[in-house]
């Protein structure tokens, strides 16, 4: 099945299991022009069936979530949309972490305790070029 945006915003669909965290990460992605946040989910199952069924441009993936590893939604959603923008925030930053994610099509690889701020340039340089995801 193809997605074509409709309109210039990127839509972005968010995953994280901490809700003062999620509220967090929503508020800013709702504070960029060009962005629009079209789902949240805080657990693996949840987030596949969201980001499936919304068709986002861009994901902003927890790496541990309550019952399991954004890995497995990253594996699951990416190889069917290979032009979804993916950064990982975590705090899990090992070398080995990096690597699985950034070969499993993540775009970004960050550590929550230093990275959190990145997200805004981040979504703000995606919504530059918010390609759209083609879903099969």
């Amino acid at each position: 099945m193809e997605w074509a945006q409709q309109d210039a915003t990127l839509q972005v669909y968010l995953v994280e299991d901490s809700p003062a965290i999620r509220a967090r990460l929503a508020a800013t992605i709702r504070g960029i022009e060009g962005a629009e946040l079209v789902g949240e989910a805080g657990t693996v199952g949840a987030a596949i069936e969201g980001i499936r069924s919304t068709h986002p441009g861009a994901v902003i993936l927890d790496l541990q979530l309550e019952d399991g590893s954004g890995l497995e939604v990253l594996k699951a959603v990416y190889p069917s949309a290979p032009a979804l923008h993916v950064a990982v925030l975590t705090n899990y930053a090992t070398d080995q972490h990096r690597r699985a994610c950034m070969d499993a099509g993540a775009e970004f690889f960050l550590d929550k305790s230093s990275d959190f701020p990145r997200i805004r340039e981040i979504v703000q340089r995606w919504t530059a070029r918010p390609a759209p995801a083609v879903f099969h």
